[in-house]
């Protein structure tokens, strides 16, 4: 009796590991298998991060065929194959097998100098198959070079329609995607051996992606608003609440793009490298699609909002952002300047869609206080660096060095300071002359209880209590929302009080 046919799989379609063990190679893809990332797409953003127009080299290398864009990829990207997201529980299956006698090798559609790369990382693969310049190893062609390989017979671990080929090649399937359709097919094909399954986002993982919490930024499209007294008009609530969302979903693209360029940065870093990009939880196709529809939506909201001036403004600020994200945020200074920028450029998007004059004295009160903001941010990240490491390596995708620490503490504390003194002088020249206000004295309470609050961001900074992100700290933080809920009603009842 042959071995193959000696071996049963159960009711549910599974065979037990300790009936084949040893029996069998085990052949394991990388692309969504034993790595939760695609390599291709890995190497074409570390290739155009720095230089978006090298996207059009790699349009003429793909004229060429996918076997020689993948290799000229290989050659010039540099790609950290050591941080690249694992399937754990299957690369601990597979060392188990290695370790009890099991050939284990790789086969991949991923170029031959990369996959080597990745074959040196685990002790369990003996040696790695894949595409070459002038193959591409995928599909049916893998299938046949594992077939005249191990005429005997193989076990392939895959997780895609296209690893389909290869399964009906093998004696058994070890399934690792997410594609319920594809597990059914699988099973109709060949017995299981092994069933891994992938872990998706959910609704909660891409709200995490997506950083909706960080929708609250746009609160200050509202500001222009409760400035102009026109609290009571509903279409001007109206055209706020859709520039409200039109940059919401126009920022949430951003951040997807700005986690795709800074893969390998957040994996080196302590807390990012749970983000859904980076660890592989979310695919690099589905967060691309996701940035361009949520892109087409938020340009159209902004059209809807106030025409063509907010669309106008929602695309400088998505520039902005995009530009900040390859190159700005390398920059010390530059990068806090360019977020205090684009927190200011909310307050000109409110402004315009209810068409009221923005003060001047707002909108540099609004570039000191973000950009203190922003400072609390580099400091935290500063101070962590020197509590994990060198005191003159880098931080990761950053400019600054720990020794800039405590010029970016005095620099932020500064701006905070600043920020107050502006305030003040804004009410005295601007808001009590106004006839915006029926008890202009209300105000008082605004500089007090910003000042408090950036106090009180500071002092949590220096003791290293703070989150990395102020915003998302002040959202989840009481003392923070009841200050800002004071300013706001000092603000409101000045206005509508007579």
């Amino acid at each position: 009796m042959s071995v193959a046919t000696a071996i049963r799989p159960d009711e549910a379609g599974e065979v037990s590991p300790s009936e084949i063990r040893g029996f069998y190679p085990l052949v394991l893809d990388l692309d969504g298998t034993l790595l939760r990332t695609d390599l291709l797409l890995e190497c074409a953003l570390q290739f155009v991060r720095t230089r978006p127009l090298r996207v059009f080299l790699l349009l003429w290398w793909a004229l060429h065929g996918i076997a020689y864009l993948k290799q000229q990829l290989a050659e010039r990207a540099e790609l950290a194959i050591d941080l690249l997201p694992v399937n754990e529980a299957l690369a601990a299956y597979a060392q188990t097998a290695a370790d009890n006698g099991r050939e284990v090798i790789i086969a991949t559609a991923a170029n031959q100098l990369l996959a080597q790369h990745v074959c040196d990382r685990f002790d369990f693969a003996r040696e790695a198959l894949a595409s070459t310049a002038e193959l591409n190893l995928k599909g049916r062609r893998k299938a046949e070079a594992l077939a005249k390989r191990y005429p005997d017979g193989f076990v392939y671990a895959g997780d895609a329609a296209a690893d389909l080929h290869v399964w009906r090649a093998a004696r058994f399937a070890i399934f690792a995607g997410d594609d319920a359709g594809v597990f059914k097919r699988v099973k109709a094909l060949v017995p299981v051996e092994a069933h891994f399954q992938r872990e998706r986002a959910g609704l909660i993982g891409w709200m995490k992606a997506l950083r909706v919490h960080q929708w609250a930024k746009n609160g200050l499209i509202f500001l222009p608003m409760l400035l102009a007294g026109v609290l009571l008009d509903l279409n001007a609530w109206l055209a706020c609440t859709l520039g409200f969302v039109a940059m919401g979903v126009t920022a949430s693209a951003t951040y997807l793009l700005n986690d795709l360029m800074d893969l390998q940065e957040d994996r080196r870093h302590w807390c990012k490298r749970n983000r859904a990009l980076a660890s592989g939880t979310i695919g690099i196709p589905s967060a691309i699609l996701a940035s361009i529809v949520l892109l087409g939506a938020g340009f159209s909201l902004a059209m809807l909002a106030g025409g063509l001036p907010t669309l106008a403004l929602v695309l400088l600020y998505s520039a902005a952002t995009l530009t900040y994200s390859l190159y700005l945020k390398r920059v010390p200074l530059l990068d806090v300047t360019v977020l205090a920028g684009l927190f200011t450029l909310r307050l000109a998007v409110g402004a315009v869609i209810v068409d009221v004059r923005l003060s001047a004295w707002l909108m540099v009160f609004s570039m000191f206080l973000f950009f203190s903001l922003a400072l609390a941010k580099r400091s935290i990240e500063l101070t962590r660096t020197i509590s994990r490491g060198s005191a003159i390596t880098a931080m990761h995708g950053r400019g600054y060095v720990p020794a800039d620490a405590p010029f970016v503490s005095t620099l932020g504390v500064s701006s905070a300071l600043t920020a107050v003194a502006i305030m003040v002088l804004y009410l005295i020249h601007e808001a009590f002359p106004s006839a915006l206000y029926g008890h202009p004295e209300l105000l008082w309470a605004a500089p007090v209880l910003i000042g408090l609050w950036l106090g009180r961001i500071w002092l949590l900074c220096t003791r290293g209590q703070l989150n990395d992100d102020p915003v998302q700290f002040t959202v989840h933080d009481r003392v923070s929302i009841l200050l800002g809920a004071g300013v706001m009603c000092s603000f409101a009842g000045a206005a509508l009080l007579r």
